[in-house]
C-alpha cells in the first residue's frame, strides 16, 4: 500500500503533475526545469527529490548537468500519468510548459539562469 500512497502523494501537486508531464515529453536538467516552470530553484528541488524518493523519476549526471527523466516504472504509474496526460491535453498551463520545452536547450537555460543569479 506504501508504494501507491507514495505515487498518489507525488501527483498531489500541480508542480509536481507539470514535471511529470514535462518529463513525458523528454529528459531535463534542473535549469530547463526552472524555465518552464518559472518557481525556485529551492522548491523545485523539493519536489524532484518528492518524485525521486517516491520512485517515479530518476536522474543521471551527464557532464555538468544533472538530467532527470521518468523512471522505467510500473503499469500502474505509467496508466495514471497516460490518463494525466489524456485529461490535462487542452489545459493552458500544459499547452504553454510544452511550447517552451521544444524551444529551451540546456545551455540557453544554463545562461539564463546565471545571469539572473548575477542580478
Amino acid at each position: 500500500m506504501k508504494h501507491f500512497l507514495n505515487i498518489f502523494k507525488a501527483l498531489g501537486d500541480e508542480n509536481r503533475v507539470r514535471i511529470l508531464l514535462a518529463l513525458k515529453v523528454r529528459p531535463l536538467c534542473v535549469c530547463e526545469i526552472s524555465e518552464v516552470l518559472n518557481i525556485a530553484l529551492s522548491t523545485i528541488s523539493a519536489h524532484l527529490k518528492l518524485l525521486k524518493s517516491a520512485g517515479v523519476i530518476e536522474d543521471e549526471k551527464e557532464g555538468r548537468w544533472v538530467i532527470y527523466r521518468l523512471a522505467r516504472y510500473d503499469e500502474f504509474f505509467n496508466d495514471l500519468l497516460q490518463m494525466l496526460e489524456e485529461k490535462l491535453r487542452n489545459d493552458e498551463k500544459v499547452i504553454r510548459d510544452r511550447r517552451i520545452i521544444s524551444h529551451i536547450t540546456r545551455e540557453i537555460c544554463a545562461l539564463k539562469l546565471k545571469e539572473r543569479q548575477q542580478t
